[in-house]
């Protein structure tokens, strides 16, 4: 388990220059094994639109990572027309803690992100491709774990190694869209 004290996430947001009283969706589109890891680029940017599309206050959307995801991050916040802020590269591992706590909802491939979100026990769905949740489950009750559990899958690869990665594709945003607390 992890805390996260109001206080410290008030205080990431401001060095951020985020707002205090945002819900946002945390997105975590990293994955450092691999790309057969990674939730596709247009699927995250889909969501953010659908999640961003709500009504007289949208939920805001904000993307974290390490510096070796802000090229991921800036793909989704131009692919989604700006309903996603990408703040992959310009937090501390700790600002990045904070983020999360605060969090309505995170969204995350298999990564190690995802395992903070878990610890936080913040509301989570959690994305499976060529990895298994039987092996690397999030630990936590708030945890949605979506995989299609193809015949190809999990197949462990960093890559597809059948040069289609089905088992992320056809993850489509509506399925994620559901699995979210609403």
């Amino acid at each position: 388990r992890l805390t996260s004290t109001v206080k410290q996430q008030h205080a990431a947001r401001a060095a951020l220059g985020l707002p205090l009283d945002a819900m946002p969706v945390v997105f975590c589109p990293g994955a450092e094994y691999g790309p057969a890891k990674r939730w596709p680029i247009h699927h995250y940017a889909a969501l953010a639109k659908k999640v961003g599309a709500g009504g007289t206050a949208p939920t805001p959307v904000w993307i974290v990572g390490s510096g070796k995801d802000r090229e991921v991050g800036d793909a989704i916040a131009l692919q989604s027309a700006g309903a996603a802020l990408n703040l992959c590269g310009r937090t501390s591992l700790e600002q990045a803690i904070d983020l999360i706590g605060g969090a309505s909802c995170v969204i995350s491939n298999d990564s190690g992100l995802m395992h903070v979100a878990a610890a936080l026990d913040r509301p989570l769905v959690a994305l499976y491709g060529s990895s298994s949740p039987t092996y690397t489950p999030p630990l936590s009750r708030h945890a949605t774990i979506l995989s299609l559990h193809l015949d190809c899958s999990p197949c462990f690869k960093r890559d597809c190694p059948l040069g289609h990665l089905r088992c992320l594709t056809d993850l489509t945003p509506e399925h994620v869209f559901t699995a979210m607390p609403h």
